[in-house]
């Protein structure tokens, strides 16, 4: 096991506490986002049409009416980072870095900055590719990640979207389960397989393409952590993919809306 990950301190913790903690978490969070989209994903398979034919929307408008659709928009972004202070909370140390066990300080910004900018520029389009392929296969929907209408705060709205999914995605799938599966005596690739399979099962709602393509990332992700031991990298690389995403994807469906299953202007 890499030194680099932070030791293991369980508090004295049984195994079957530790599983209901990690069961507890998940249910609030991304277990409960797995759970749903799996069914969505049978849902969507067992229509008539063909997945490619079908159009997975996110980043979706709450409200016909633009200052509630702030409003719900900005409380859903608050409450899904709730089960983020909750593992901050479980997994805080008294000395410092008070992060550490979720391998997280603020000791290199710039160097995690620079390796977050990085690792997006090479995720970023492989995932792309992944995701076209996987349409032209008619194993994944069309998806359109920025389904807002347009108004001046679409943009922030959809940058704090972004942080969220960056933010709950690496601290829990990554920080907090590293940490408490190692709790519970678990090898390493065996946490980078099984954390993986999670953020792939998570995306399935979209198509077998983003689970495949997310299940990549979390290999690379987990063992770039399991050698590395710092979770900002991967924060900034997911925040800068999303991001892009989310903003240029109108854009690019304009320009190129036959990659993303839309008819021609």
């Amino acid at each position: 096991m890499s030194r680099a990950l932070p030791g293991v301190s369980n508090g004295g913790m049984s195994r079957r506490r530790l599983w209901a903690e990690i069961g507890i978490v998940l249910g609030l969070s991304l277990g409960a986002s797995a759970a749903y989209s799996v069914v969505s994903f049978v849902d969507k398979f067992t229509r008539e049409k063909a997945l490619s034919q079908q159009t997975t929307s996110i980043n979706n408008s709450l409200s016909d009416r633009p200052t509630f659709d702030l409003t719900y928009q900005v409380m859903a972004v608050f409450f899904d980072l709730v089960p983020v202070a909750l593992v901050v909370f479980l997994l805080w140390q008294v000395s410092r870095p008070h992060l550490g066990r979720l391998g997280i300080d603020f000791t290199r910004p710039g160097r995690d900055s620079l390796t977050g900018l990085g690792l997006a520029l090479i995720i970023g389009p492989g995932g792309i590719a992944v995701y076209l392929g996987a349409v032209a296969l008619n194993a994944n929907t069309a998806v359109n990640p920025s389904a807002l209408d347009t108004y001046w705060w679409t943009i922030p709205v959809l940058l704090l979207r972004a942080i969220d999914a960056g933010v709950t995605e690496e601290v829990i799938v990554i920080g907090y389960l590293f940490a408490r599966l190692r709790d519970l005596g678990w090898g390493t690739w065996r946490i980078i397989i099984g954390a993986a399979l999670l953020r792939g099962t998570y995306h399935l709602y979209q198509g077998f393409g983003a689970f495949i393509g997310n299940v990549i990332m979390g290999l690379l992700f987990g063992w770039l952590y399991s050698r590395y031991g710092r979770v900002l990298p991967l924060v900034i690389a997911h925040v800068i993919i999303d991001s892009v995403i989310f903003i240029g994807y109108p854009w690019a469906a304009t320009v190129f809306p036959q990659l993303f299953g839309l008819p021609a202007a």
